[in-house]
């Protein structure tokens, strides 16, 4: 059985609370696994959250400050010590070549699993498999910074009236699907287009082009929002997002489910992160993250 599903690991920003712990994100997609930003303390979370190195595929970083990064010594020696029976491929701004190298060789461990590292460059498409497409956009951060989004193919839906009409029935509608026609019955005449999933992360950044494209059109937009709006000249001084400001782009792109993370120790009423969120006019699914949450992917409308 297939299994898409956001696992969050950690939701503060720069420092941690008793709270929360540093970043660190899971998206289950069918049979893989994908991990943004591990920072200090994601190998200890993964356990809490019945998360193991088996379950990675991919590693996504969206830039290289402390608390979206510093997990990843840890996480790549427990994937060696654990010897993934599977090859893992790592992506990071191609500016912090140095810090990614410090990292996974910052202690001696021996090497069991082949991890490709494939650095982000310039936006543009990662990575193409059956299951998605894996692109990334450069965002507005102090340091260089990308956003990640994972768009499934469209497929189509079967139109079980349609087929009765034409008479298809059994194993005959995998022929149709697989051949495209079956006794002149063309495939578009009995089904329609199910539009494929889209998942996008956005973090670090202040309100920039690419986190809206990364946002358009999303089942599923986990994105900053580490200040409260009193707090804006903050969010533009360090290069981030306030929660109307994540939501607004939620809403101008159309995003069905919000979920708002890395958030500044400084609050601890997450109410007021959902509420202002509202107040900026997103009406779609929202949620104010908490480690150890899970998320579903919103099923296809």
């Amino acid at each position: 059985m297939s299994v898409r599903e956001l696992v969050v690991l950690g939701t503060a920003s720069q420092v941690p609370t008793r709270q929360r712990n540093h970043n660190g994100y899971l998206l289950r997609w069918d049979g893989e696994g994908i991990l943004f930003d591990p920072g200090e303390g994601t190998q200890r979370q993964m356990l809490r959250a019945g998360v193991a190195a088996h379950d990675l595929h991919r590693i996504c970083v969206t830039h290289f400050h402390g608390d979206h990064s510093l997990g990843l010594a840890g996480v790549i020696q427990r994937i060696n010590l654990d010897k993934v029976p599977h090859e893992i491929t790592a992506h990071y701004p191609r500016s912090g070549q140095r810090f990614f190298e410090r990292l996974r060789y910052a202690t001696a461990y021996r090497e069991t699993v082949p991890l490709t590292e494939a650095p982000v460059r310039e936006d543009g498409v990662l990575a193409t498999t059956g299951a998605y497409t894996l692109e990334a956009r450069r965002l507005s951060h102090p340091v260089e910074s990308f956003g990640y989004r994972l768009t499934e193919p469209d497929g189509r839906r079967m139109l079980p009236e349609r087929l009765a009409a034409h008479g298809i029935t059994g194993p005959d509608v995998g022929r149709l699907q697989r051949e495209g026609s079956l006794g002149g019955v063309l495939l578009e005449a009995v089904s329609e287009v199910r539009r494929g999933q889209r998942f996008a992360f956005v973090m670090d950044t202040r309100l920039c082009e690419g986190a809206y494209a990364l946002a358009e059109g999303c089942d599923l937009l986990v994105i900053e929002s580490t200040f409260l709006d009193e707090d804006e000249q903050l969010a533009v001084e360090y290069g981030h997002l306030t929660a109307s400001q994540a939501a607004r782009v939620a809403r101008d792109a159309g995003v069905r489910h919000l979920v708002l993370t890395h958030f500044s120790q400084r609050y601890s009423e997450p109410e007021e992160f959902e509420r202002q969120a509202r107040d900026a006019g997103f009406e779609g699914e929202l949620t104010v993250a908490h480690d150890l949450l899970r998320v579903p992917v919103p099923k296809r409308l």
